[in-house]
């Protein structure tokens, strides 16, 4: 990986993680073109830069997070079954992360979903969450695991299925993120440490640009998607992971297989 690709894969992941379209998905994608997607270090980069995303929700929610410990628990409750699950489906999760064709059916059906999310639930007030809506928006959470499914998406359709407002469920679903990619990178750096790998100078630096990149875009990127959200809805979000899903379908099927290169 060089610096430009860096620089490119950071600005994916700002830009996506927050938003409902997979950034687990496009960095896959990205990083499919360049070439470098089999590549260890790519695959710890893609991960650990998403330090840099949540940083952005810890400034942008300052407040929030010092509320009562009731708002950590429920955070905790959510959590709790993708740390189950990832433990237990870590193997069958590593082989999707090289699939850019789940990507790409995973981008298709979930746009179909979310061209009808506003129908079914647009009439949700609801801004108070309970401990069983936490669990529950834990559970569709995990629905992420599966590449191009998309996090927030996910979370964020689970909350609104709670009958919680779109943008309580948006907000939520960026708290949510904090505990989840904490434990999915730090378990990420243990595995890497385990089986003896060593970053040079070279790749700690494009560490350093990359967290710094995706922390400045996904602030920007957060505060766009909240405002969005709340006047014009899934519809834009659901349109584009079709129109992806089907340019991804057509190369792989009509032009080159897609492939982990």
């Amino acid at each position: 990986m060089n610096t430009l690709q860096a620089i490119i894969l950071a600005i994916i992941e700002g830009i996506t993680e927050f938003l409902p379209v997979s950034s687990t998905g496009h960095m896959i994608i990205a990083s499919s073109f360049f070439g470098i997607a089999h590549d260890d270090f790519t695959k710890l980069f893609t991960i650990v830069i998403q330090l840099g995303a949540i940083l952005s929700v810890v400034v942008l929610y300052f407040k929030r997070f010092f509320q009562t410990f009731d708002f950590y628990f429920k955070l905790l409750v959510a959590f709790i079954p993708a740390v189950v699950l990832g433990l237990l489906l870590s193997d069958k999760i590593d082989a999707l992360l090289e699939s850019p064709l789940t990507v790409a059916i995973s981008l298709l059906v979930g746009g179909i979903i979310l061209l009808k999310v506003d129908d079914w639930f647009n009439n949700s007030e609801e801004t108070k969450i309970t401990y069983l809506q936490a669990f529950k928006i834990g559970m569709f959470q995990c629905l992420a695991m599966v590449p191009g499914v998309s996090r927030s998406g996910a979370s964020i359709v689970g909350g609104m299925s709670q009958k919680l407002a779109r943008t309580s469920a948006a907000e939520f679903s960026f708290f949510l993120a904090v505990p989840t990619m904490l434990g999915a990178t730090a378990k990420k750096c243990y595995d890497y440490y385990k089986d003896g790998f060593v970053l040079n100078h070279d790749q700690i630096n494009l560490l350093i640009i990359g967290n710094v990149i995706a922390f400045i875009v996904a602030l920007l990127a957060i505060k766009s998607f909240i405002g969005f959200l709340s006047k014009k809805g899934f519809k834009l979000f659901g349109y584009y992971r079709i129109a992806a899903g089907l340019i991804l379908l057509i190369i792989h099927y009509f032009i080159h297989p897609l492939t982990i290169i």
